[in-house]
């Protein structure tokens, strides 16, 4: 062999070897954090996203994606975008669109207080998302100026929403927590309470304190947990028995440790409504001799003697898409039924399902590109496409309500679900998006002000995934930072 092809050799030998290096290092890099990246074309965002979401680490996820400028049809790129998907709460996208278009911005939910005679009061509830202790208040403050000092009688009128108080598809893990919630013509305090653990001397059980005292009487307590020495891990683990009624309490907290924090789904949602206005109407000077809850109709002569208004939709959408509160969602698909009337008698929920599927078909969504359940996304059962959701955020755009929809989203580094993501990148401060994330769930969908492109509407959902949530939400956030990056070229 000539020394000239034996070089030849070597140099080739060197080149094959490097390039396997590189591959293997490239399979057990992480994803990177999100940073700034320089401009990029449009005929080069196939190959930029490609790279993302075929990362060996993704091997076994679902992607699916569709991107799209917000006035044209053209796609800029596309990911099984036909394909159904998990939504989680990317689900809201559709109930409070349809919540805005059927109702209005100016919408409010009502609760009354009627006169029915010889001391009889009746309060009727219309699932009031917002309503809290300071509008029961208001409530027996009104009652008491008319001179009211005792009630015979105080009915609950539960009858507003008709149905289950909650889906039957929702996961039992879900219902306990304060995310899910029970639904019901009566929400107080989001129908949810609070429950505190401190820790004790050690080797003492966790000490609980309630929110609402009187819900320690609720239930049964078994309270399995421990204090332990300073600096030890802590964990608290809550669960209830499938009645309801038992409380189970393990874990952990280190003496010299910091409260542990969690959120309990009150269980009888109009007992606690009627129990804390009793209560209320008693610190403002009002007796009331019997409490009653009742499914009355509405039908009847009434006399409303007080009454109290949700702050309207524009400001409810807020919470529920910013902060992506299940409550508010459940309770807004509830209110769509009032676009029926003449089904006031069928469940409620699936009422308003009806009224949020012929809005979709209104704002252009196809019929085929979706599967709904529920109102807030948190049924495994909700499926849809990412071209649905596409369709829908196109829709919306093109309608009166617009500016209202828009605001009711998460701005990126600046508040609700996305104020912590997307900091210190070129994507900060323009993108308006509902995130959604569940186990093996990540989704993003909205819109993209992109500085030197033209407006984009994208969504990016994530299924099946074994990674962390914490992963999976920087790589969808790489792909985001991609399009803000996006230049004429």
């Amino acid at each position: 062999m000539s020394k000239k092809n034996y070089f030849s050799l070597i140099l080739l030998f060197v080149s094959i070897n490097i390039g396997s290096i590189q591959k293997i290092a490239k399979a057990q890099t992480p994803v990177p954090e999100v940073t700034n990246t320089k401009s990029i074309c449009p005929a080069q965002l196939s190959s930029a996203i490609n790279t993302i979401i075929n990362h060996p680490q993704f091997s076994r996820v679902r992607w699916g994606i569709l991107i799209k400028p917000l006035s044209s049809e053209k796609i800029l790129y596309s990911q099984d975008s036909q394909k159904y998907f998990i939504p989680a709460s990317n689900m809201k996208l559709f109930t409070t669109a349809a919540a805005l278009q059927q109702l209005g911005a100016d919408f409010r939910i009502r609760t009354s207080i009627y006169d029915d005679g010889n001391g009889v009061l009746r309060v009727v509830g219309r699932g009031d998302p917002s309503f809290k202790n300071a509008q029961l208040t208001i409530l027996s403050k009104q009652l008491y100026q008319q001179e009211i000092r005792q009630i015979n009688q105080l009915i609950a009128d539960d009858s507003y929403f008709q149905g289950e108080v909650i889906n039957p598809s929702w996961e039992w893990e879900d219902i306990q927590a304060d995310y899910g919630a029970p639904i019901n013509s009566f929400i107080l305090n989001e129908n949810a309470t609070v429950l505190t653990f401190l820790p004790q001397t050690i080797g003492e059980p966790l000490k609980l304190k309630w929110t609402e005292p009187t819900e320690a009487y609720r239930w049964k307590i078994e309270n399995n947990s421990v204090t332990t020495e300073a600096d030890k891990p802590g964990f608290v683990q809550v669960n209830r028995d499938l009645k309801g009624q038992i409380l189970r309490i393990k874990g952990q907290l280190a003496i010299n440790s910091q409260p542990e924090i969690t959120g309990l789904a009150v269980f009888d949602p109009v007992a606690n409504f009627i129990r804390q206005f009793r209560q209320n109407l008693s610190r403002q000077g009002i007796t009331v001799k019997e409490t009653v809850i009742k499914n009355l109709s509405q039908n009847k002569q009434e006399k409303e003697i007080a009454a109290v208004e949700s702050p309207p939709l524009s400001e409810l959408l807020l919470e529920t898409n910013v902060n992506s509160n299940n409550l508010y969602a459940e309770a807004l698909l509830r209110s769509l039924a009032i676009k029926k009337p003449e089904e006031k008698n069928q469940n409620t929920a699936d009422v308003g399902l009806q009224v949020v599927r012929e809005t979709l078909t209104q704002l252009g969504v196809a019929p085929a590109g979706y599967v709904i359940v529920d109102g807030s996304g948190l049924s495994r059962k909700n499926l849809t496409t990412p071209a649905a959701l596409v369709q829908l955020l196109q829709g919306i755009d093109k309608s009166p309500q617009a500016a209202v929809f828009r605001a009711s989203l998460p701005i990126s580094g600046v508040k609700g679900s996305l104020k912590n993501r997307f900091l210190n990148t070129a994507a900060a401060g323009i993108v308006q998006a509902k995130t959604g994330s569940m186990t093996g769930i990540s989704t993003l969908s909205g819109y993209i002000n992109a500085p030197d492109y033209e407006p984009l509407v994208f969504s990016i959902m994530v299924n099946q995934s074994e990674q962390p949530g914490k992963v999976m939400r920087t790589a969808i956030d790489e792909i985001v930072v991609l399009l803000s990056e996006l230049k004429r070229c």
